[in-house]
């Protein structure tokens, strides 16, 4: 499988065929995706609803009224809609949890490697969510992981699916108790295959030119200024047909002698 070519054909699907389902086979794949995402320390702070019934869909669609209901025929026609929660705080029963599930899928050769490993995490958590205080943001990046993740993943397999931030999470949380279990909802992603009347399945894909958005470190030679040492220090520096590009790479610094 080429994956830069899924990362070019995938798009967000604007409209979905009803009639379309996905497999039982499809059905479990999505769900291992949601669950073999990376995330940072492998925290995986997150909860996934998953509808495809026209029951659970409908309770999903509730949060697509008023001002988002533009996204509501997108969540009731699409053959399964997953609803991404975040945890609302890191607590330490979580992060034993996660590390006895590490040693119980082999993980660590011995008992000081697991205690190494959780105290490994539980310092970046405890930053988080008592330095920092940022923890609720922390766990909501690793679901934004997970979703990105599950786009490829899907479009893979060759199906369709769009993210959608455009309805009312509140409207969610209350719907599914999410508060009450310790979630919130984040993000909804519905996913099927798309409709003939699908405007967007035509249209080009657009997006920045690299040149704009990426910086390159490349090698060649180039004096830069004195280090903590008071030496000087050189670097390879290589030219690119793009002058757009910055090309140093400081991994490749080395001391004048």
């Amino acid at each position: 499988m080429d994956i830069v070519s899924v990362a070019l054909k995938r798009y967000s699907t604007k409209a979905f065929d009803a009639t379309k389902k996905l497999t039982a086979g499809e059905a479990e794949q999505l769900k291992t995706l949601l669950q073999y995402s990376p995330s940072s320390t492998n925290s995986q702070p997150w909860h996934f609803i998953v509808a495809s019934t026209d029951e659970g869909k409908a309770r999903v669609a509730k949060a697509a009224s008023g001002t988002y209901v533009f996204n509501e025929r997108k969540i009731l026609d699409a053959s399964h809609v997953v609803v991404f929660c975040a945890k609302t705080a890191m607590d330490d029963a979580w992060l034993q949890r996660v590390v006895d599930q590490e040693e119980a899928d082999g993980r660590f050769a011995t008992p000081d490697a697991k205690a190494a490993n959780h105290k490994g995490r539980t310092f970046f958590a405890d930053m988080h969510r008592k330095e920092l205080k940022d923890d609720d943001q922390w766990m909501a990046k690793q679901v934004y992981l997970n979703v990105g993740n599950f786009l490829l993943g899907v479009a893979a397999m060759g199906l369709d699916a769009v993210p959608i931030e455009g309805v009312d999470f509140a409207i969610l949380d209350e719907e599914f108790d999410l508060k009450a279990q310790g979630y919130t909802s984040l993000v909804v992603v519905p996913v099927g295959h798309h409709s003939v009347e699908d405007f967007n399945a035509t249209l080009p894909k657009s997006r920045l030119p690299q040149s704009t958005t990426i910086t390159r470190f490349n090698l060649s030679t180039r004096r830069l200024s004195p280090g903590a040492s008071g030496a000087a220090c050189y670097c390879r520096v290589a030219a690119t047909p793009d002058p757009a590009y910055v090309t140093i790479s400081l991994s490749d610094c080395y001391p004048s002698t």
